[in-house]
This record gives structure tokens, C-alpha cells and sequence, in this order.
């Protein structure tokens, strides 16, 4: 018997694992998108797949997504190299050029979710295809944009009802900054480079920001005992001043942080702001989420000047946190009627019936013919308000035998009495 590949994961309501339960997808999900919708962002969907250059050229040849081959890349019939997504932002920027987003007005505030892929391997809270929400602010460099991202990502983890947050907030500067302070580093591991990881020893050159957030415990060791300075001391005046905008947005909008000299972030694109979102509950690798400004990346993509700031959440991740904390999903919906056929001929006059009324009421049906008892307990199982009954003995009086669960009151009705009764909102 076939099954999934390895690091990819089905998605339905009774999965026995809680990250992969439907509810729990759509509570974050539908969350989500009414904090931003409510803050005025627009949501968009881009392709799945993409042209690789959007992806190579947009998350940077340094990042590990390029150098350790984590894309899923594979030709077109035309011989074009095209890849799954690894990460949203290009492509909602490459999207942004494309349609002229430019003259609308400034700044343009765009999210969406849907599936990423990385050809990684996979451990608790990381797939080879996991889910991912993702807010963009585009067209002006403000850091008061980059204080409300921030203030948004953590109003959407607590409106899920997550309490044990942490916000680390950080800057990699601009790209002079980064410059000055890769070379710091360059002058400060190239003497141990034989002491660094393989993947480490590569960055060393390419992009020894990088080796500041490995997760070996062998980079982590030599990281401890050569104490490097960090990015922080490095930020130009313009920098550090915008820095300091952002602190003092967050300070009045009363969203707490901690700032985080090392932090860096996975991806090329970055400049001055950068933050995550972290969570203890779902162990040693707790950010939930992150995000920072990148105002490079439209030119990086062929395109003009664009600023840019905004973040991504895994929907997994998310979902492992909300159970550490024992957070309550909203019940689903219990059907108000379940209507149940008695017998063959019946099938057909509930279904009909059954959609007379949906339109009014939340109705559920028997698919195959049961005896009354065997149909209540169908209908209990499902929460249902009230149960109806059609048989033959209903068919010849033209009624629908009608009970409600919670009191037992049982009567026949016709139609349009059924029709009557479902009519007041409360019942609906």
C-alpha cells in the first residue's frame, strides 16, 4: 500500500497527531486572516511554483534554502528551471512589480497562507511541506510599519490564546553594515575554521552571519568561547537610529520584547529590522515565527527600488504550541436537524427536503435507510437539536416526524410548519 512521502503530512479532523488536525488548521488560519484583514491587508495567492531565479536571486545564493539544495526544483516542458516555493515574500514581490501594485496607495498590505517546501530533514516542527501564514507591508521604509508587524504577529498569538510569548527583536543593519561586520567575523573564525562544521566552514567566506545562527553544538561551542561581537555594535547612525524608532513604537503600542544582539535571520534579503516570535513549549527550536525588512529584494528581482517589511508563521509549529498551552479550539458546529430516511424511498425526500431548508439552518442527513433508534443515535452522536423522521407511515400523511433531543418532545409536522418553525434565528 502506497503512502505519503516522508515529511509530508495529510491534513483531516480526526488525524490522531494534534499539528495535523483540521480544526486546528482552520482556527489559526480563519484567526489570522481576520487580525489582518481587520488592520486593512488584502489577501493574495500566488503559485506554488515559480521560475527558480525568483527563488535563487529573492532568498540569496548564501542562504541554506540555495547552498544546501532544499528547493524541489524540476524543468518545464519548455527546459525552464521552475521550483516550489520554499518562501512567500519573493513571490508576493515579484508579484507586486508584476501587476503594478506601485500606483496603488503606499504602502500596499498584502498576506496569504498555503503550503512551503523545503528538502530538509524532517523533525518535530519541520516538514518537507508545512503550512505557513505570511503578512507583507510594501512601499514605504517607515519604521513604524516594521513596530505594527510586529504588534500584529503578537495579537494574532494571542488571539489564538497563546500567553507564553517572547519577542526577540535584533537589526542586521544595511548592507554596508553587513559588510563591515561579516569582514569582523571573517577576521575573527578564519583562524578555527577547522574547528567549524562543514556547512560553517563554507560561510566563513560566503556569509559568516550565518554561522552565528547554527544549530551545531560544534559551532555553538566555538561561538561561546570566541564571544564575537554583536551586529548591533556594527549599525551605521542610519541604521541604529531606525533601530531605535522601532523600540519606541513598541514601547507606546505596550507590546513587550527583549532585544537580541545575535540575532540574525536565515535569509539574504534581510536588512535593519529583524524579530521572532518564541514559545518554550515546543522545545529547544521554540520561534514560532519571524520576520524583518527587506528593502533590497525587489531590485534583487530585477524590479525597482521597493521597501519592504513583514513576517512568517508555521502553521505547524503554531499548532504543537497551542496544545503545550491546552488551548480550547471552538466546537464545530452541531447540525439543528438531522434528518434520517426510514426507509429506500425515503432517501431522496429527506435530500430534498434537507436542501429546502439549508439555506436557513445547518441540516444533515442519513444516507442509508435505520431503524428510529439507530437514526437517534446517528443524530446524538452529531449533536443534533432535532432529529426528523420519514417513512412510510410519514409519506402517506405527508408529514415529518420531528423530535428535539433535549426535551423529548415529539411531533408531526407538515412541511411548511417545518419550514415555520426554523424560521426565528435562534434556532438557526
Amino acid at each position: 500500500m502506497l503512502k505519503a512521502v516522508p515529511g509530508t503530512n495529510d491534513i483531516f479532523a480526526q488525524a490522531k497527531e494534534y499539528p495535523f488536525r483540521e480544526p486546528v488548521f482552520r482556527y489559526i488560519i480563519s484567526t489570522a486572516e481576520e487580525v489582518l484583514r481587520g488592520a486593512g491587508a488584502q489577501m493574495v495567492y500566488t503559485p506554488i511554483f515559480e521560475y527558480l531565479e525568483v527563488f535563487q536571486k529573492g532568498v540569496g545564493l548564501t542562504s541554506d534554502i540555495v547552498v544546501k539544495k532544499e528547493m524541489f526544483v524540476f524543468e518545464d516542458r519548455g527546459g525552464r528551471l521552475l521550483a516550489l516555493r520554499p518562501e512567500p515574500t519573493a513571490a508576493i514581490v515579484r508579484a507586486f512589480n508584476e501587476h503594478g501594485m506601485k500606483v496603488w496607495p503606499q504602502p500596499v498590505r498584502l498576506f496569504t497562507w498555503g503550503p512551503i517546501f523545503r528538502g530538509e530533514r524532517q523533525q518535530k516542527g519541520r516538514y518537507k511541506q508545512f503550512h505557513q501564514v505570511d503578512y507583507e507591508a510594501l512601499g514605504l521604509s517607515d519604521p513604524l510599519l516594521d513596530a505594527e508587524a510586529i504588534a500584529l504577529m503578537v495579537r494574532i498569538y494571542k488571539t489564538l490564546g497563546l500567553r507564553n510569548l517572547e519577542v526577540k527583536l535584533g537589526s542586521v543593519g544595511d548592507p554596508e553594515d553587513r559588510v563591515r561586520y561579516n569582514q569582523y567575523l571573517r577576521e575573527l573564525f578564519g583562524p578555527y575554521a577547522s574547528d567549524l562544521s562543514e556547512d560553517s566552514r563554507v560561510r566563513v567566506e560566503a556569509n559568516p552571519m550565518r554561522i552565528l545562527d547554527s544549530k551545531s553544538e560544534r559551532d555553538q561551542a566555538l561561538i561561546a568561547e570566541l564571544q564575537p561581537k554583536p551586529m548591533l555594535e556594527f549599525l551605521g547612525p542610519a541604521a541604529q537610529k531606525f533601530h531605535e524608532q522601532v523600540c519606541n513604537y513598541l514601547d507606546r503600542l505596550g507590546v513587550a520584547y527583549t532585544v537580541d544582539p545575535s540575532l540574525v535571520r536565515g535569509l539574504d534579503y534581510y536588512v535593519r529590522t529583524a524579530w521572532e516570535v518564541h514559545h518554550a513549549g515546543i522545545g529547544a527550536k521554540s520561534a514560532l515565527g519571524g520576520g524583518g525588512r527587506y528593502d533590497g529584494l525587489s531590485e534583487m528581482l530585477g524590479g525597482p527600488p521597493l521597501p519592504g517589511v513583514g513576517f512568517g508563521i508555521g502553521v505547524e509549529r503554531l499548532a504543537i504550541a497551542l496544545e503545550q498551552e491546552g488551548v480550547a479550539l471552538p466546537a464545530d458546529p452541531s447540525p439543528t436537524l438531522y434528518l434520517a430516511p426510514l426507509d429506500e424511498a425515503a432517501k431522496i425526500e429527506v435530500l430534498a427536503l434537507a436542501e429546502q431548508l439549508r439555506p436557513k439552518i445547518h441540516v444533515e442527513i442519513g444516507y442509508t435507510p435505520k431503524s428510529p433508534r439507530k437514526a437517534l443515535e446517528d443524530a446524538l452522536k452529531k449533536g443534533a437539536r432535532y432529529v426528523g423522521f420519514i417513512g412510510e407511515a410519514e409519506r402517506a400523511r405527508g408529514v415529518v416526524t420531528l423530535k428535539h433531543l433535549e426535551t423529548g418532545e415529539q411531533r408531526a409536522l407538515e412541511p411548511l410548519q417545518l419550514h415555520s418553525l426554523f424560521e426565528g434565528p435562534e434556532l438557526k
